[in-house]
């Protein structure tokens, strides 16, 4: 079925008579509009034609509003605050102070760097709506994969068919140990050093990398205790439990802990990546969250001593 929309009212031919009458003159209603003023009285005259009234009476350069008119405008009111909210939320929207970002991240990253990411993401911006969660590696990817969230945040170095990954900065793991124990006055710690130590193993990829340093080494790794994540890990040392070998930001963020962090060798990083759905579009909002915590990554004390 075809529609016949030539009689339909013209939602910028509104605008236009709804300017003129809240400024007065077509010369204040086009510097309101941002048009010329030859425009607006142009658009006057549409309007006028197409729905079959005079809407102003011409005295020179003043425009008297007939009582149709008059009528017109009380009835279009709502339509001008529609306008409004429209015009405002685009505004929003083009200086990306509103929308909504989903955000998926490993713990290493999700409770350390990116809660501080996301405060700075949100100032000036009340309007945008975040969702935010911490999951285990393969929750992130299965997430991003389904399209459940928009990003994800991980350590690792893995490449998965379907998603697109990014680097952005290396981690290198610290030992963590008791701020009174007999390691803690040893600026570098070897596995040969903690191996002779009760020690936290980590079942992820950090406690893989861990595992070929100390074969590296040529040292038996025996952890005590095992558990899955850095901040698990740095809350045990923190009670005196054990020794471990954790990402650098747990144990950043966890400053008020009785632990210090030193230099573990052999040397040993894991890179930060920012992962995402191949042949999907990302939006400003994600670009400016990773640019956040690539600054944060950069500016993350590099000395183990904290």
């Amino acid at each position: 079925m075809q529609i016949d929309r030539r009689n339909d009212l013209s939602l910028k031919l509104l605008e236009v008579f709804g300017a003129v009458m809240d400024q007065g003159t077509t010369t204040d209603a086009a510097e309101y509009l941002g048009v010329s003023q030859p425009a607006v009285s142009n658009g006057i005259r549409l309007l006028e034609k197409q729905i079959g009234l005079p809407l102003f009476e011409r005295a020179g350069r003043q425009l008297r509003p007939t009582e149709e008119a008059r009528l017109l405008y009380v009835e279009s009111q709502p339509i001008f605050s529609m306008l409004r909210r429209l015009a405002s939320e685009v505004r929003e929207l083009k200086h990306n102070r509103s929308g909504r970002i989903r955000v998926a991240a490993t713990p290493p990253l999700g409770h350390t760097l990116l809660p501080h990411c996301l405060r700075e993401l949100l100032q000036g911006r009340q309007k945008l709506k975040v969702h935010f969660v911490v999951q285990r590696r393969s929750q992130v990817l299965q997430a991003v994969e389904d399209g459940v969230v928009d990003i994800g945040f991980y350590l690792g170095s893995d490449v998965h068919e379907g998603l697109v990954t990014k680097q952005l900065g290396i981690a290198e793991l610290v030992a963590a140990v008791p701020r009174d124990h007999p390691l803690s006055g040893r600026a570098l710690l070897t596995p040969a050093d903690l191996a002779q130590h009760p020690l936290i193993g980590l079942g992820s990829n950090i406690g893989r990398l861990v595992a070929n340093a100390f074969e590296t080494a040529n040292v038996v790794y025996a952890p005590q205790i095992e558990t899955r994540y850095s901040q698990t890990a740095c809350s045990m040392v923190n009670a005196g439990l054990a020794v471990a070998v954790v990402d650098p930001y747990s144990i950043l963020m966890s400053p008020s802990l009785n632990i210090v962090a030193r230099r573990f060798a052999p040397s040993t990083t894991i890179p930060a990546i920012t992962v995402t759905r191949r042949n999907t579009p990302t939006n400003k909002l994600t670009g400016l969250l990773v640019d956040l915590l690539i600054r944060r990554i950069r500016n993350a004390p590099t000395s183990p001593h904290f």
